[in-house]
């Protein structure tokens, strides 16, 4: 395992079997620029939020998500493997969160089954003919 630098912390993480160099943990800035402007006006802010604004939601969220992949990582180094379950693990006390997660699984899970019922009605259609 490799160890990078979370920056400003000052904290070392594990990190995910990339080599310590810094370019290689370097991200495209923007990525999610137009998804968090809808989601940032869509609670509330200008439809049109400050583009440095944008940036500093964007590296709040990625920071977040970087260290809960971090953390949800040390927690499976015993299995060595990352599983769904090793992220609902880290936020088993937030309720709401937990709630959330677990009705957007959920969710996810109905949407295969409807998929998938979907593709085998059309393969069904498609060989009657």
């Amino acid at each position: 395992m490799h160890n990078s630098s979370s920056g400003a912390s000052g904290k070392t993480k594990v990190g995910l079997s990339q080599p310590n160099d810094s370019s290689s943990f370097k991200r495209k800035r923007g990525v999610f620029q137009k998804d968090l402007q809808h989601m940032m006006y869509g609670f509330g802010d200008d439809p049109n939020p400050l583009p440095e604004t944008v940036a500093l939601v964007e590296d709040i969220a990625v920071e977040y998500i970087t260290d809960m992949v971090h953390k949800a990582q040390n927690v499976a180094s015993k299995r060595g493997k990352l599983l769904t379950e090793d992220f609902l693990y880290l936020i088993r006390k937030d309720k709401p969160k937990l709630r959330r997660c677990t009705e957007l699984l959920s969710m996810n899970e109905e949407l295969k089954q409807a998929r998938k019922a979907f593709d085998v009605n059309e393969e069904n259609l498609a060989n009657a003919d």
